[in-house]
């Protein structure tokens, strides 16, 4: 019986010093997501932070860059790599709309190819036995006169959303979410979370600077944790591997 019960401890303990499977989580989509660089902090994107808050058996790898839409990066090249190197088991994080929807800019995508790529995505994602999860567009500070927050991505984050429950995948309503955020926040402390400067406080903007799109840290930081929520809210498995770290 003690020979038994020896036994089974053993094999307990090496169940739970099981270490976990590895696993990769890509980002793409544009520069509210994308990595920074140098001369542009304090701007910062929210994958960034977001890297920081799993355990180690979880490597992020952000793909997203400034000024993408869904049709840019696939044109350059970009979603290629990031299919050939998914295995069984990863994430793929699917945000894009900024670009997409303003009609003036050369990476202008229709609605009609706009749903074609996020499906694209979704479905070359699935192939490979990985997980694809869809974002709305994060949204921008925008607030009426009354002081109450203006939606500027409707058409582009209800494609986002019409497509989720389409093809049955996870949806992070960032744009609501993150609306809901800044109105709580107001018109004034909303400011706190975005790339706004005075002349003279920080190298890279000398003559200051008025971004109502592109995150400081902290605004990054918020909206890494907006989505670590419902990562936790959706219970995708991924959430096991959530750390909380103090500040």
């Amino acid at each position: 019986m003690k020979k038994l019960l020896s036994l089974l401890s053993l094999s307990l303990f090496a169940f739970v010093l099981l270490p976990k499977e590895p696993v990769k989580v890509y980002l793409i989509g544009d520069s509210t997501m994308s990595v920074k660089e140098v001369r542009a902090y304090p701007e910062t994107g929210w994958g960034m932070p977001f890297q920081y808050f799993f355990d180690t058996s979880v490597v992020v790898d952000n793909r997203a860059k400034n000024g993408r839409s869904t049709g840019s990066f696939l044109a350059e090249n970009r979603w290629q790599p990031v299919v050939d190197s998914l295995q069984a088991g990863d994430y793929v994080f699917i945000q894009f709309g900024h670009n997409d929807e303003v009609e003036t800019k050369k990476t202008y995508t229709t609605p009609e190819t706009f749903k074609a790529n996020l499906v694209r995505y979704v479905t070359e994602t699935r192939e490979k036995e990985a997980h694809p999860v869809l974002l709305t567009p994060v949204a921008r500070r925008r607030f009426d006169k009354a002081g109450h927050i203006v939606g500027t991505h409707e058409q582009y984050s209800e494609i986002v959303r019409t497509v989720a429950k389409e093809q049955q995948v996870p949806l992070i309503d960032l744009d609501k979410k993150s609306q809901a955020l800044l109105q709580q926040l107001g018109v004034e402390k909303s400011k706190l979370l975005f790339n706004w400067l005075q002349p003279g406080e920080h190298p890279n903007y000398p003559e200051g600077v008025e971004d109502n799109t592109h995150f400081n840290e902290l605004g990054a930081r918020k909206m890494a944790e907006l989505v670590l929520a419902e990562i936790r809210a959706l219970d995708l498995a991924l959430a096991d591997r959530i750390v909380i770290r103090q500040p």
